[in-house]
């Protein structure tokens, strides 16, 4: 089982859609925690942990600490996940659950948005952790899920 890291810096309009997505993770079991890096509206985060059970953590260090399962997805709250990621994830975790890319929807002018999926072990040794360099911890050969 995964926790789940979402990065709320500049999309925390997005985080209420991102979660819900995430409860149905949640439900088929993959998904042990979800942890809320980076704040947001106060009123708006005390509704969704209240709704989704999902924890807070001042920012991705923190919450990389925090974080109880071994196997660590970090994504951004303006992600938009493409239909099928669940079936896609669940797929590739069966088969083993190396490292991954998590591939969002095309966004603006061509940029995609990406989460990633590898051992708390290689993403705590980061001084100042970020998803550029989280990505970068990825072993070469890390899969890309769509």
């Amino acid at each position: 089982m995964l926790t789940v890291i979402v990065e709320t810096a500049d999309a925390g309009d997005r985080l209420p859609a991102l979660l819900a997505a995430l409860t149905s993770a949640a439900v088929e079991g993959l998904v042990r925690e979800v942890l809320i890096a980076g704040g947001g509206p106060p009123e708006l985060l005390a509704v969704l942990r209240e709704e989704t059970g999902a924890e807070l953590a001042q920012d991705l260090a923190a919450a990389l600490k925090a974080a109880r399962s071994d196997r660590l997805l970090v994504m951004p709250a303006k992600i938009r996940l493409k239909s099928g990621w669940l079936e896609a994830l669940a797929r590739h975790l069966r088969g083993g659950g190396g490292d991954a890319i998590l591939v969002g929807e095309g966004g603006f002018f061509g940029g995609q948005t990406y989460g990633v999926l590898l051992g708390r072990a290689p993403a705590a040794a980061l001084a100042h952790p970020d998803l550029k360099r989280l990505r970068g911890q990825l072993r070469r050969g890390a899969v890309r899920l769509a």
